[in-house]
């Protein structure tokens, strides 16, 4: 009984002082766009295996939109953005006294994915991409031959990033011409994964997220060439490393970012981190299947978090097509 009993007060000893470590374990709270968290989530494991378990990085995955709600109320250190801040959200981080450092971490290209037995679209202009979104098209653009006169007669079903994502927001001004403005009568999720899982087992399915998404699932998807005819081209542009680090795949070309809070970057355990991140981001940025900027930008990004430089280098204004940020954080560091 006294060796049960003492087994017992062991086992005790054992967990609390396991919740003690772990409670005073440093934490650094990031939260946000789904396109930025396989970057973050994959800086966040390296980071930690480097600090052997003194700090720990939590990353959650509520949109762009629902990572700058908690932001900007003070609740995470970190906010992952798949497009620049918006007036609304500047105005509520200035409300709660939230200052925030705007850093550029990697290029995105907008996929847009057909299902593998769609033998009929070869590529797609951005004309063709209104067409479809637009809000007018609910209910009515319900055929791919309404599309193109030369594709089938057949129900055209719809797959998209969700209402809080600031994918939506960039598809959105990119294609119909006005951010957060779209049909309504789609699968939206705030997981690309889901979106994958709908468009690969649709035949007459299409859809949009970050590009990584489709390289990570290849043997499930199309990817469909998109040409720009808003202005004059005529050629079907994929979403290659090329094509979009020297700016040919537009208008669905765009920078990814991390706000780091002013208040946080004070903090030990968020100033390293956010320092491991721009000094290994190159790396783990094309690791992961994404376009890493110039080697000129993560230093200047470095820059600005070093200077707490707080304010965006868009003015607040949300998404902004064919931006090459390396130029703008030329201009600002000058």
């Amino acid at each position: 009984m006294r060796t049960k009993l003492a087994s017992f007060l062991i086992f005790l000893f054992l967990v609390g002082l396991t919740v003690k470590v772990y409670a005073e374990t440093a934490t650094v709270k990031a939260d946000g766009s789904s396109t930025v968290f396989p970057i973050t989530s994959a800086m966040a494991e390296e980071f930690q295996k480097a600090e052997k378990g003194k700090i720990r990085v939590t990353v959650g995955l509520s949109g762009t939109g629902g990572g700058f709600k908690k932001f900007c109320r003070g609740e995470t250190d970190i906010s992952d953005a798949s497009r620049p801040i918006k007036e609304t959200e500047a105005e509520l981080c200035k409300s709660n006294n939230i200052k925030y450092i705007e850093i550029p971490v990697a290029y995105d290209g907008l996929a847009v994915l057909v299902n593998p037995k769609n033998t009929w679209v070869k590529d797609i202009t951005v004309s063709e991409l209104k067409k479809i979104w637009e809000p007018e098209a609910q209910g009515k653009i319900t055929k791919w031959n309404q599309v193109r006169s030369s594709w089938p007669d057949k129900e055209i079903h719809l797959f998209g990033m969700g209402v809080d994502s600031g994918t939506y927001d960039y598809f959105t001004e990119a294609t119909v011409g006005k951010e957060h403005s779209s049909r309504g009568d789609y699968t939206s999720s705030a997981d690309p994964n889901v979106l994958v899982q709908g468009i690969s087992s649709d035949a007459n399915a299409t859809g949009f997220f970050g590009v990584a998404y489709y390289e990570n699932n290849k043997d499930k998807l199309t990817l469909v060439p998109v040409i720009n005819d808003k202005k004059g081209s005529t050629d079907a542009v994929l979403p290659t490393y090329d094509n979009v680090l020297k700016g040919v795949y537009q208008p669905l070309s765009r920078p990814i970012f991390i706000y780091v809070s002013i208040k946080s970057a004070d903090k030990p355990e968020v100033k390293k981190f956010v320092e491991f991140y721009m000094n290994n981001a190159e790396k783990i940025v094309k690791e992961v299947g994404y376009i890493a900027l110039p080697k000129t930008a993560y230093p200047l990004g470095l820059n600005r978090f070093t200077k707490r430089m707080d304010g965006s280098v868009f003015g607040g204004h949300g998404s902004q097509i064919g931006v090459k940020i390396e130029d703008l954080l030329q201009k600002e560091s000058k």
